[in-house]
């Protein structure tokens, strides 16, 4: 698989990078940046590691890659500032977001081609992305709360000591302030989270608390989070190259399907393999959490409406 990641030269496009490299599984890697001495720096100290790694093409350029990429990962952007909801940043980012997506069709994607969001805030990204590629939206994913549920599991284990790859929890909606915690499946080793010794209510609130902050936090004290946010990009990646038909929380734009959410894109369990989001599944929540889920997809409703006006006549 050749993934072409614009935005290459930034902090999350390059830990992107990175993990997709060290993973192993992608054949190529193209670097996309506006400051094209910076993706050429980046592509070029990866390649120096790829002996120790694997057999991969790492490369920079511009968007005369897409035409050859199976997969085209968006994670340029404005950066969110401490104080600044995801929300918030739209108005910052939207006009960059949707000249990036207008010089990646008029590139020529590939018709199967896969089309990843990262760029914040995602799940009104990924409409306005699904809208204006042409491309069809189960091609076209966010990373949504991918990167909220890995995070949210390293604190439940960190918080248990118990082994991080053992802990099975899902946060699913908006990737921001009305993100849902998915208790009622929560579990370590298989035991449900509520009957494991440690654990009580008083701990889920401060763990869903610090996870939803967790953005914010990493923004505080080293100006941005990377290396996790690669991972989670490399999880949906995967997924992907590999057709793993894996359940992940990633965000796309609803139907009804699930919840009886439309319009809207927001992270539902999805089966991700090679064509994109093959299906999405309703599984079984607590009456609340699929009240939290409806809130919101209410509250994303708003802000997506005010940018799909701001460009219509663009």
């Amino acid at each position: 698989m050749k993934v072409s990641i614009i935005g290459g030269g930034g902090l999350v496009g390059s830990c992107a990078a990175y993990a997709l490299q060290c993973g192993g599984v992608v054949k190529e890697i193209h670097l996309l940046d506006v400051n094209a001495d910076l993706a050429a720096g980046h592509a070029l100290d990866l390649m120096h590691g790829s002996p120790s790694v694997a057999d991969q093409k790492i490369r920079s350029g511009s968007y005369e890659l897409i035409p050859q990429s199976d997969l085209i990962c968006i994670t340029a952007g404005l950066r969110r500032k401490p104080d600044e909801s995801r929300l918030d940043l739209i108005n910052r980012n939207t006009d960059l977001f949707v000249s990036i997506l207008d010089q990646v069709r008029a590139a020529g994607p590939r018709k199967d081609a896969i089309v990843l969001v990262v760029s914040n805030p995602v799940d009104v990204l990924t409409s306005v992305a699904a809208l204006r590629l042409g491309l069809p939206a189960t091609q076209v994913l966010g990373l949504g709360t991918q990167l909220d549920t890995i995070r949210f599991c390293s604190l439940i284990s960190d918080h248990l000591g118990a082994a991080p790859t053992q802990v099975k929890a899902m946060i699913l909606g908006e990737h921001g302030d009305s993100m849902v915690p998915i208790w009622s499946s929560a579990t370590v080793g298989s035991l449900p989270l509520e009957r494991y010794p440690g654990w009580d209510s008083s701990t889920a609130s401060a763990i869903f608390q610090r996870t939803k902050t967790s953005g914010a936090e990493c923004i505080a004290k080293k100006g941005g989070a990377g290396f996790a946010v690669g991972i989670a990009i490399r999880d949906v990646v995967h997924a992907v190259a590999l057709d793993q038909q894996r359940i992940l929380p990633v965000s796309t734009v609803q139907d009804g399907q699930c919840y009886g959410i439309r319009k809207v894109a927001l992270s539902v369990p999805t089966i991700v393999g090679r064509q994109g989001a093959q299906a999405r599944v309703e599984i079984d929540l607590w009456p609340k959490e699929i009240q939290g889920l409806r809130a919101s997809a209410a509250a994303l409703e708003p802000t997506l409406d005010k940018v799909l006006e701001r460009i219509s006549g663009k």
